[in-house]
C-alpha cells in the first residue's frame, strides 16, 4: 500500500497545549480518528460496537515533548436527521469545552462512504455558521486508508473525486490520510499523526497563534467564573435572610442566563441562515437533477423515434427493392 504524504516543516512558538475538533457526518470515523491522535482508546467509536457519539465530549493526551492535545469529539452536527436546538446546545457545549478557542477543525470523510448532499454543502454551512475565516483552522482527514489497493494514493483517489477541490483549495490542501486499525505498524501511527500535528502548527503561524472561536470561548469562561464567584459569596453571606441571598442568587442566574441565551440567539442567527442556505443549494441541485433526467429521457425518446423511423425506411427501401425485382421480371416475360 502507498500512503500519500505532506510533507511540512513548521517552525513556530511551542505552545503547552492544543485543542482540536472533530467534525462529519456520524460514520466516519470521528471518534476513531480521535483515538488515534491521542495514541489511545478514549473515545467509544463503531468500531467497538454500536456505540454513537450522542454529545460533545474531550479527552487529553500528552505528547513525549510534554505537548498536551484536546482533543473534541462530536455528534453528526449538521446532517439532516439533526433538530437546531440540538445544534445550537451541542455547538456552545464545544465552546465550553475548548477553554482558550480551536487550534484547527478537521473535517472527517471516509473513502469508504459516498458523500451525501448535506456534506457536498459542509463548506458553505460552516463559513455562514462560523464566518469565513473558519477555512483558515481547517485540516481535512481522509479514513480507512486501507481500503486502498497497493499502488493506490490518496492523490488517485480524489483524482476520482472533484467534489472534495474546493473543500480542499480552501483550507490549503491540508489534508492527511488515517487508517485507524488497531494492528497497523507503529511508524504508520506516528506518521499520520506527525502529518497532522504539523498542520495543527502551520495554521498557528498562519494565524498568529490566536486560535479559532477565542473570544466567544473566552466569553463563555468569564461569564461561568464570574458566576462561580458571585456563588460563593453567596455561600459567604452570612448573616443575610434566606429571602436576601435567594433573591441575589435569583438575579445571578438570571444575568447567566442571559448571557447564554444571546451566545445562543447568536448561533441560532447563523444556523437558520446556513439551513436555509443547505436547503436553497439542495433545491436547486434536485431541480438539476430532475432536468437532466428529463433531458435524458428526452434524448432516449429521441433515439427510440430515430431507430423507428429509420427501420421504416428499411422496410419502405426493401419493400420498394422487391417491387422492382416483381416489375423486372414481368418485363423479361413480356419481351419473350
Amino acid at each position: 500500500m502507498s500512503w500519500g504524504s505532506n510533507k511540512v516543516n513548521v517552525e513556530v512558538d511551542w505552545k503547552p497545549e492544543r485543542t482540536l475538533v472533530l467534525l462529519g457526518r456520524t460514520g466516519n470515523g470521528k471518534s476513531a480518528t480521535g483515538n488515534s491522535i491521542l495514541g489511545e482508546t478514549k473515545f467509544l467509536s463503531k468500531t467497538r460496537g454500536r456505540f454513537i457519539t450522542k454529545e460533545c465530549k474531550l479527552h487529553t493526551s500528552m505528547l513525549s515533548n510534554g505537548q498536551r492535545i484536546n482533543v473534541i469529539d462530536t455528534p453528526g452536527l449538521f446532517s439532516a436527521s439533526s433538530t437546531p436546538d440540538f445544534t445550537i446546545r451541542e455547538i456552545v457545549r464545544c465552546l465550553r469545552l475548548a477553554k482558550d478557542g480551536i487550534d484547527a477543525v478537521i473535517l472527517v470523510f471516509s473513502v469508504r462512504n459516498r458523500l451525501t448532499e448535506e456534506e457536498q454543502l459542509t463548506l458553505r454551512t460552516l463559513k455562514i455558521l462560523f464566518g469565513s475565516q473558519i477555512v483558515d483552522y481547517m485540516i481535512v482527514v481522509f479514513t480507512n486508508g486501507d481500503a486502498f489497493e497497493d499502488g493506490d494514493t490518496l492523490d488517485d483517489y480524489l483524482e476520482d473525486c472533484p467534489e472534495f477541490q474546493e473543500i480542499l483549495k480552501e483550507c490549503d490542501d491540508r489534508k492527511v490520510l488515517f487508517d485507524n486499525r488497531r494492528n497497523i505498524p507503529k511508524s504508520t501511527k506516528d506518521k499520520q499523526v506527525q502529518d497532522l500535528l504539523n498542520f495543527v502548527e502551520q495554521i498557528s503561524k498562519k494565524n498568529n497563534g490566536k486560535p479559532f472561536m477565542a473570544d466567544l470561548s473566552l466569553e463563555l469562561r468569564e461569564n461561568e467564573a464570574t458566576l462561580e464567584e458571585k456563588q460563593k459569596q453567596i455561600q459567604a453571606m452570612k448573616g443575610q435572610s434566606k429571602q436576601e441571598i435567594s433573591q441575589v442568587k435569583k438575579e445571578m442566574e438570571k444575568t447567566y442566563n442571559e448571557m447564554l441565551e444571546g451566545i445562543k440567539e447568536k448561533i441560532a442567527n447563523q444556523l437558520k441562515e446556513s439551513l436555509n442556505d443547505v436547503k436553497e443549494q439542495l433545491a436547486k441541485a434536485q431541480l438539476a437533477r430532475a432536468e437532466t433526467e428529463k433531458k435524458m429521457t428526452e434524448l432516449q425518446n429521441l433515439s427510440s423515434d430515430e431507430i423507428r423511423r429509420l427501420r421504416e425506411q428499411l422496410n419502405n427501401a426493401e419493400r420498394e427493392t422487391a417491387r422492382l425485382r416483381r416489375q423486372q421480371g414481368s418485363q423479361r416475360c413480356s419481351v419473350l
